[in-house]
C-alpha cells in the first residue's frame, strides 16, 4: 500500500472544493484541550484515494516534530477549523516516529504509528495482543483508526414563508341587453285639397235674341267633376338607433398583505469563536 500526499493524488482539489473543506491548516487539540499543533498535509491511499493520515506539525508543543495521525481518531470540526483528538496525549506524540520523508513510510513505519495509538483509550478494542500479517493487512481491519466520522458536517435547513401571487378568473356578474315593444300615438298633419262647385248667377247687360234652336232644350245639363284629397297614412319601420355591445378591460393593482414566518438561526457558541460563511 502506497501513500501519497493529497495534492499529488488530486492536484485540483483546492479549486474544486471551498476553503471550508480544506483541512490543511486546521489546528489540532489533544487531551485536556491542549493545542498539539496544526495540519501540515494529508496522506491518501494511492489506489483508492481515501484519507489515511493527517500530518500534524506539533509546532511548539514538541518543537520541530511532525507526526502522523490516523484520520479515524480525528473529530473534524469544520465550523471551528479545528480537529479534536480527545484521547491524544503528549506522551503518545513523543513516542511516535517523526515524519520527515514520505518515502520512509512503509508497513513497518505505519506499524510503529499504529502501535502507539492502539494502546490509547480511543481504541479500546485494540490491544497489543492483536497481530496483523504484513502481506494481507488492510486498513479496513482497523476502522477505529481509518474511518472518518464526519460529525461536524451537518446541515440545518432554515425555512421562510413567501407570498405567492396568482390570479383566478371568476364571473363577477352578467349584463343582459334586449329590447321590448312599446306603443305610442303618433300624430301627423297632412294638408289636403277639396274641390267645391260654386254657382254664380248673373243678369246679362246686353241681352240679345238667341238662336231659337238653342233655346228651350229640355233636359240639358252641365257636368263638372269634383275632386278632393284624402290623407294616405301608412307605417314603415326605420332604424331609429343602433346599439353596439362590447367589453373593455380595465387594469388595476390590488394590494394584499399576509403574515409570513421565517426561521432564523440561533447559535450557542459557548464562548467559542466561530466563522459564519
Amino acid at each position: 500500500m502506497t501513500l501519497v500526499k493529497l495534492e499529488e493524488f488530486y492536484s485540483d482539489y483546492r479549486t474544486d472544493f471551498s476553503d471550508r473543506y480544506d483541512i490543511n491548516g486546521f489546528e489540532v487539540y489533544a487531551q485536556n484541550n491542549d493545542k498539539a499543533g496544526s495540519i501540515d498535509s494529508i496522506l491518501v491511499d494511492e489506489k483508492t484515494g481515501k484519507f489515511r493520515y493527517f500530518v500534524v506539525d506539533t509546532g511548539l508543543w514538541i518543537f520541530g516534530k511532525k507526526v502522523l495521525l490516523p484520520v479515524g481518531l480525528a473529530d473534524i470540526r469544520y465550523t471551528e477549523k479545528r480537529i479534536k483528538v480527545s484521547n491524544l496525549t503528549r506522551k503518545q506524540v513523543e513516542n511516535l516516529p517523526s515524519f520527515d520523508n514520505l518515502e520512509k513510510v512503509d508497513y513497518g513505519y505505519e506499524e510503529q504509528v499504529r502501535d502507539v495509538y492502539r494502546g490509547s483509550a480511543a481504541t479500546p478494542s485494540m490491544t497489543q495482543a492483536n497481530t496483523y500479517d504484513r502481506s494481507t493487512y488492510n486498513y479496513e481491519e482497523e476502522p477505529s483508526l481509518y474511518n472518518i466520522d464526519d460529525r461536524d458536517d451537518r446541515s440545518l435547513k432554515l425555512y421562510e414563508e413567501r407570498l405567492i401571487a396568482n390570479k383566478q378568473r371568476r364571473k363577477a356578474g352578467e349584463v343582459t341587453i334586449g329590447k321590448h315593444l312599446e306603443t305610442d300615438t303618433a300624430r301627423v298633419a297632412v294638408p289636403v285639397e277639396k274641390e267645391r262647385v260654386v254657382i254664380e248667377r248673373t243678369n246679362p247687360t246686353n241681352a240679345r235674341a238667341s238662336n231659337a234652336s238653342d233655346a228651350f232644350r229640355d233636359g240639358e245639363v252641365a257636368r263638372m267633376e269634383i275632386y278632393e284629397e284624402t290623407p294616405d297614412i301608412r307605417k314603415e319601420a326605420v332604424v331609429r338607433e343602433e346599439v353596439r355591445v362590447k367589453k373593455v378591460v380595465e387594469r388595476d393593482t390590488v394590494q394584499a398583505q399576509e403574515t409570513v414566518r421565517r426561521e432564523e438561526l440561533d447559535v450557542d457558541t459557548n464562548g467559542l469563536p466561530i466563522v459564519d460563511k
